[in-house]
């Protein structure tokens, strides 16, 4: 059984100066990145390996998810890739639960490549900021993923998890 978290950066600011590549988080991307961090933890959805896109917005929502280390790979290919390219990276991955961690139109290309049936929520076709999905495969072997054959375990948004913490 392998499982894939597969999460779309936290929102980024786009006022900040410099190219598209080393774009930071703004202030709501700094919140809702702990805040699925937390809902990770709080359904024992942790990685055993990470594939992070280059760019510093997926770096920074990385290091604010506040997930225990493990080995991770920043990949140049998942930098604005699309979702071939997204499912040819993870396919050398080798641990059991692996995050993914890239940016739209791809991560949201991939998510609704990947599993057999959507989830039943109206973000998860264009996967907003910050959004997570958990994608299990009946395999043994990541090169074995094929598109529509996984099963969709949870899906949320930032805004929800944050929402339904604060009504704790």
């Amino acid at each position: 059984m392998k499982r894939l978290i597969l999460m779309r950066h936290a929102k980024s600011d786009w006022s900040a100066s410099g190219d598209d590549h080393s774009r930071p988080l703004n202030a709501r991307g700094r919140d809702s990145a702990p805040a699925m961090g937390r809902w990770l933890k709080e359904h024992g959805w942790l990685p055993d390996e990470v594939l992070c896109s280059t760019a510093t917005r997926t770096r920074q929502t990385l290091a604010l998810l506040g997930l225990p280390e493990v080995p991770t790979r920043f990949e140049r290919a998942l930098y604005l890739a699309e979702a071939d390219e997204i499912i040819e990276t993870l396919r050398c991955a080798s641990s059991d639960t692996v995050l993914l961690l890239g940016h739209n139109y791809g991560i949201a290309e991939c998510a609704n490549a990947l599993v057999e049936d959507p989830p039943d929520h109206p973000r998860f076709a264009d996967y907003p900021t910050c959004a997570t999905c958990l994608i299990q495969f009946n395999v043994t072997e990541w090169s074995d993923i094929r598109e529509g054959t996984g099963t969709c375990l949870g899906f949320a948004i930032p805004r929800e998890v944050i929402a339904a913490g604060e009504a704790d």
